[in-house]
């Protein structure tokens, strides 16, 4: 993988650059559409790449080793066979859906025992059997084990788990190193900096991920219960140590208004299922705020769903057609306002990657950024 930085940013620490991977180039700041099973819910891939023009898409490892199982996955000759989606892939570890199983998981310094939230059988996550099974998953861009500590989580315990994410970094990149692709294209390992709200472990979180001299790093447990501006202050905080030439992963984030105050910070990479479960429940973003469609004022709007809009949904329909169809639970009510919200996403990067180079960036977010956090 090769990260090129094209401009940076007036006043800021906002760059535009490219990826470059065996599937394809990836234009940052980007946003990457969550597929958790290799497919983002109520899309095709076709909608994703003509409307949505996503340039990478996100799989996870939890959900792919449970169901279909990795044997499936390479017999199909990787995932990008397996689904059809021909451009970049990243999937991260796991860690956070097994973390989030707190009644059925246990953590010890192997690695952490889960249950199956399918069926309820045993599994056991180490960093080896991780990268195994993201080698054989076989994504562009591949995340470490970690352990995501919750936001309220105190001193001690942040440290406790910031010091065993090391030690299991250390041991995925062992098993990455001594391992090869299995697709004939490269791979891709990024660390994830942890360290929770407390600023002197995110320090040396980062210091050490810097350390490892990896072709990209990730932020994680952020967005997880902490306040949003102590949120932005970690990022500042990793985002002075992390090397400004390899690109910046911030994971699980967020609203329109938090993908533009992090790439002001200097992040490169976002993804969040917040545009398509949102979307699935209604709620629309546009460039001056969010609506829910669901509302009656809408039921006699004859308008385009977004006169604004960039995708083929926001034009072909409008919104009281698309209210008509969530009040009468049609499935393509899912899918218009899941294309809409990721189209919206994939445009708002894009139009921040155009005010770098062009040199306003910094204006420009000023100027939209509180627009964006309206309800209409």
């Amino acid at each position: 993988m090769k990260f090129e930085i094209t401009k940076t940013a007036e006043k800021s620490e906002a760059r535009a650059g490219t990826i470059t991977t065996d599937h394809g180039k990836i234009e940052t700041p980007i946003f990457m559409p969550v597929g958790t099973q290799a497919t983002v819910k109520a899309v095709h891939q076709r909608e994703l790449e003509e409307d949505v023009k996503a340039q990478i898409i996100l799989g996870n490892t939890y959900h792919l080793y449970l169901r279909p199982g990795t044997e499936i996955i390479h017999k199909a000759g990787g995932v990008q066979k397996f689904n059809g989606w021909n451009k970049p892939m990243l999937t991260d570890s796991g860690g956070f859906q097994v973390f989030s199983l707190s009644d059925n998981r246990k953590i010890k310094e192997e690695g952490v025992y889960f249950r199956s939230h399918i069926d309820g059988s045993k599994h056991l996550f180490t960093p080896e059997n991780v990268m195994d099974i993201e080698r054989t998953i076989g994504a562009d861009i591949i995340m470490a084990l970690d352990e995501c500590t919750p936001g309220t989580a105190d001193f001690n315990y942040a440290k406790t788990s910031m010091e065993r994410t090391h030690r299991w970094l250390d041991r995925c990149i062992d098993r990455f190193n001594s391992t090869e692709p299995q697709y004939g294209y490269e791979q891709t390992l990024f660390p994830i900096v942890q360290g929770c709200t407390y600023p002197d472990l995110r320090r040396k979180a980062a210091e050490y991920v810097a350390s490892k001299n990896c072709d990209g790093n990730a932020i994680g447990g952020l967005a997880v219960g902490e306040p949003t501006d102590v949120m932005y202050e970690m990022i500042e905080v990793v985002n002075e140590i992390l090397p400004k030439d390899k690109p910046r992963y911030l994971m699980g984030v967020g609203t329109p208004q938090n993908l533009l105050e992090a790439i002001d910070r200097g992040v490169d990479m976002f993804d969040c299922v917040m545009p398509t479960r949102n979307g699935r429940n209604g709620m629309l973003f546009t460039m001056h705020g969010t609506i829910n469609i669901k509302n009656k004022k809408w039921a006699d709007d004859f308008s385009p769903i977004d006169e604004e809009g960039y995708s083929y949904v926001d034009h072909a329909y409008t919104k009281a057609y698309l209210r008509h169809m969530f009040i009468a639970n049609e499935f393509l009510a899912l899918q218009i306002a899941s294309i809409h919200n990721l189209a919206f996403y994939l445009r708002l990067v894009k139009t921040a990657r155009e005010h770098i180079i062009a040199g306003d960036f910094k204006a420009w977010k000023e100027s939209v950024v509180k627009e964006l956090g309206k309800r209409i």
